[in-house]
């Protein structure tokens, strides 16, 4: 849990209203939402919404389009002689789960968070899944309420000390595409081979195989942090055949 979530349960319990915690958040990206009511879905978990009701799924799908030309955009410019598939590299890692959901944290989004009974027994304000889909959502919805010219200012003061940071956390699905077309002339074949749990604490399995091999396996909270991990077994894996052979 971070810093500013910590300080906040350390002072005692003191209810604040849902508008004082959206003008709160709204100071945290520094925009100011004409319709409200989007900022209110991109925070609402599926399990939080009634049959028929909006949650952030759809503004999680616009959001995550909008960081990647928005991250796309602030590299291209502060890397002007930068080749393609450093360009590419250097976007998937940042715009990955664990990056946005510290970001979800540093504007205080867990604490704004509408959840289901489940989710929040299962301590879903913290969970790296929905802290990051929420954020994408948030990204979505400035999009959706003031366009791509401010959506693009708010990623751009968010993530422009991440450029160049050796904070950012390593992208394994890329670096593992890169040497298993060097080494094996073949790309990496993701299939998803299990999904268990309640919908509210799922844990998804995927495997690995490059021409037909298979190098790994990974557990995660959702589908990507599930490749994520297989891709990282993977690597480990062809470097310790690499020492066997040297």
């Amino acid at each position: 849990m971070s810093g500013w979530l910590r300080s906040k349960a350390a002072a005692g319990p003191r209810p604040e209203s849902p508008e004082n915690l959206d003008h709160e958040l709204e100071l945290a990206l520094d925009y100011r939402f004409k319709q409200s009511d989007l900022l209110t879905v991109a925070l609402t978990h599926p399990s939080a919404a009634n049959t028929g009701e909006p949650h952030y799924e759809r503004l999680e799908f616009l959001g995550d389009a909008v960081l990647d030309l928005a991250i796309a955009d602030l590299l291209m410019r502060r890397s002007p002689d930068a080749k393609e598939g450093t360009l590419s590299k250097d976007r998937a890692s940042i715009v990955n789960g664990r990056t946005l959901a510290n970001k979800a944290l540093e504007i205080g989004v867990g604490p704004r968070l509408r959840l289901g009974k489940g989710e929040e027994k299962s301590g879903g304000r913290t969970k790296v899944s929905i802290l990051a889909a929420s954020f994408e959502a948030i990204i979505g919805a400035i999009y959706s309420d003031g366009g791509l010219a401010p959506a693009k200012v708010v990623v751009e003061r968010l993530f422009a000390d991440d450029i160049g940071s050796s904070a950012v956390e390593r992208d394994y699905k890329t670096e593992l595409q890169e040497i298993s077309y060097r080494k094996f002339r073949s790309q990496p074949v993701y299939e998803l081979i299990g999904a268990e749990g309640p919908d509210h604490a799922k844990r998804f399995t995927t495997r690995i195989r490059i021409g037909g091999r298979e190098l790994g396996i990974g557990e995660g909270a959702s589908k990507k942090q599930s490749e994520q991990a297989a891709a990282r077994e993977a690597l480990e894996q062809i470097s310790n055949n690499n020492a066997e052979q040297a």
